[in-house]
């Protein structure tokens, strides 16, 4: 496995873990850990995963061009 994948897989289960301790235990900082997971999983996972799944991708592929919606015309008339 990748490093970034590891990563960022760990970041998730630690993110999981904060959150589901913080609903399931009566803590004084349950509310904490709910929140520290939230944090996590927006702040860390979300970025981590996002640039592991787009990094090898061109974003012109994706990008609303005139080429591109010629092709989309053009596989519409088909």
């Amino acid at each position: 496995m990748k490093p970034i994948k590891i990563i960022t897989l760990i970041a998730f289960l630690v993110s999981l873990g904060s959150i589901i301790c913080g609903l399931s235990l009566d803590l004084d900082y349950s509310e904490k850990l709910i929140g520290f997971g939230v944090v996590g999983l927006f702040l860390v996972v979300f970025p981590l995963f996002s640039y592991y799944r787009w990094k090898d991708k061109d974003v012109k592929d994706y990008m609303l061009t005139k080429e591109n919606l010629d092709k989309m015309r053009e596989n519409q008339k088909r």
